[in-house]
């Protein structure tokens, strides 16, 4: 028994069509180009636009807008490698159904649960930005929640900590030490320990969940309601904020060099995750093979022309320098005594998250869904709700996995997390492209299909160009290979699956689009701090276990 065994495509579509008469009807399909398009929306603008550009626009200055162009360029080759998939497998399960096609079951699972990592694990850090923007849009209008309501353990110790370290020294205490300090002594104690939770991001992941739980189509017109509203906003902080631009404040360009841009290369990455999550409603399209891969690449191309525009927006208000803050789109109308804009994008802000949470929320138990009915969850993650037609018990269990943990997580620890998974799946993804059969005939009915570049001698010649760019790097890393950190380790892998890729196209005539794509989000993975890497490979540890003892024995692949 293989456990690199692989599911042809009529037989995913086969097994989904068996599983649909099983259970009596289907998941509702209601959603046309325009809902994905605004899904794909939603699930982009989020947190990172709101905050991350900040410190990225601060570390590479008006040249920021260029990493978004550069990081749009390979978030785009992902999104034509999942388009092309979308359009020949319109089932709900996204990636991890796509590997099942190209590399077997088990590349299948380790899909299945690093997506975890992307939309449950990376809805924990959503959820507790949510929680901060919340609580500063209640201050703003006067209410004060007590701060062992807002917060963590892990965080308030720590702040509580440092502001005791500044007493000790005799140091004055900033009006956020004071706060920790406050929410310190204020808090209750629980067994002689403070007790501190973030239950503004509980409470918002519970009102998530009932939402994504009760029907897509009342998802969606909450999806569309929000995706209208914090586009106006940010077209309005676009047209207000051109009136205030100095031309002055763009020399000069790049005051960092290019490093200083893609220092940034994290935050701006982070701002792009979520234009996939799409491909997980498939089920509920009602022309998948046509309106996916344009939902994807109609959202993608939208909100990269919005991102460069607020960029080149923000450092042409105020100095790159001032912008090292958590909130810089409502500090640079502060700067210029229009606080009631301000005010406005405090209240997108919130909007903004909120929609991310729920295409997320969405996203997660479709993936579950797909999963079990291969066999390697428990058949009641697949169970679709009588009434409301959503996979009833999957919801549930992904809002208790977001909901608890937001309670007392930090979001620090799982931040980088979420990259990696995403980034990971994208690399399978793209590296799948490869490995499809290729179609005897042209699609009809508008179905999109990948263009093929032949990369027999552009890969290689791409691949030279990378190694000569940064062969200091790559000498200094040989050199000190038992010296250096796990990151230069990290790059001389890269460098080596590099050349293996590039020979591999010389010699099979590989298509250009996916091994760029692939390669690009590979590099994007080596640069993610050492230490997340560790957690990941625990996190895909625990996942192998759990396949090995369960999934294996209980696939419906099983014998055959």
């Amino acid at each position: 028994m293989s456990i690199f065994r692989k599911k042809s495509i009529e037989k995913i579509l086969q097994d989904t069509a068996a599983a649909e008469r099983e259970h009596g009807h289907g998941l509702n399909k209601v959603l046309t180009v325009r809902d994905l398009t605004f899904m794909g929306i939603a699930a982009v603008i989020g947190a990172g636009i709101f905050s991350t550009i900040g410190t990225a626009a601060f570390n590479g200055g008006p040249g920021i807008s260029i990493l978004f162009i550069i990081t749009a360029v390979t978030c785009g080759f992902s999104a034509l490698c999942y388009a092309e998939f979308a359009s020949r497998v319109p089932i709900a399960g996204s990636a991890y159904t796509y590997a099942y096609v190209s590399f077997g079951e088990l590349i299948a699972w380790i899909i299945g649960w690093a997506l975890i990592l992307e939309y449950a694990i990376g809805n924990i850090v959503v959820a507790i930005s949510w929680s901060g923007y919340f609580n500063n849009l209640l201050e703003g209008i006067g209410v004060h929640l007590p701060g062992w309501l807002v917060t963590d353990p892990t965080t308030a110790a720590k702040a509580a900590e440092d502001a005791g370290k500044a007493l000790s020294a005799h140091q004055p205490l900033t009006e956020s030490m004071r706060a920790a300090l406050s929410a310190w002594n204020q808090a209750p104690l629980l067994a002689g320990k403070h007790v501190f939770i973030n239950l503004p991001a509980f409470v918002i992941v519970i009102l998530i969940t009932i939402l994504a739980y009760i029907g897509i189509k009342e998802s969606k017109k909450m999806t569309n309601f929000m995706v209208i509203f914090k586009i106006i906003v940010i077209c309005l902080v676009i047209i207000v904020g051109f009136f205030f631009v100095k031309t002055s404040n763009w020399h000069p360009f790049m005051p960092n060099g290019f490093g200083g841009v893609l220092a940034g290369v994290s935050a701006v990455f982070y701002a792009y995750i979520g234009f996939d999550a799409i491909s997980t409603t498939a089920e509920e399209c009602k022309n998948p093979q046509r309106d996916l891969p344009r939902g994807m690449i109609y959202s993608l191309v939208i909100c990269t022309v919005l991102y460069i525009l607020i960029a080149l927006v923000l450092t042409g208000m105020v100095k790159y320098s001032e912008l090292k803050v958590t909130d810089p789109l409502a500090y640079v109308f502060e700067k210029i005594n229009l606080g009631w804009i301000g005010y406005i994008i405090s209240v997108s802000a919130v909007i903004a998250t909120t929609s991310v949470l729920l295409v997320f929320q969405l996203g997660q138990p479709r993936i579950w869904m797909s999963m079990s009915r291969d066999g390697l969850l428990p058949k009641r993650f697949s169970k679709v709700h009588p009434k409301f037609q959503t996979p009833a018990f999957a919801t549930v269990i992904t809002g208790i996995i977001v909901g608890v943990p937001s309670l007392f997580i930090p979001s620090e620890i799982v931040t980088n997390l979420t990259s990696i998974g995403t980034l990971f799946a994208f690399v399978l993804v793209c590296f799948g492209v490869l490995v499809l059969p290729r179609l005897k005939e042209k699609n009809g009915g508008g179905r999109f299909s990948l263009p093929y570049v032949n990369g027999k001698w552009l890969l290689p010649l791409l691949t030279i160009i990378f190694v000569w760019l940064f062969h200091e790097r790559l000498q200094s890393a040989l050199q000190n290979l038992g010296n250096e950190s796990y990151q230069e380790v990290l790059f001389v892998c890269f460098i080596l699956i590099a050349v293996v890729v590039a020979v591999l196209a010389f010699l099979r005539n590989y298509s250009v689009i996916p091994v760029v794509g692939a390669l690009c989000c590979l590099y994007l993975m080596i640069e993610i701090p050492a230490d997340s890497w560790f957690w990941f490979f625990v996190w895909m540890g625990i996942g192998l276990v759990i396949y090995f003892f369960y999934g294996k024995n209980n696939s419906r692949l099983k014998g055959q």
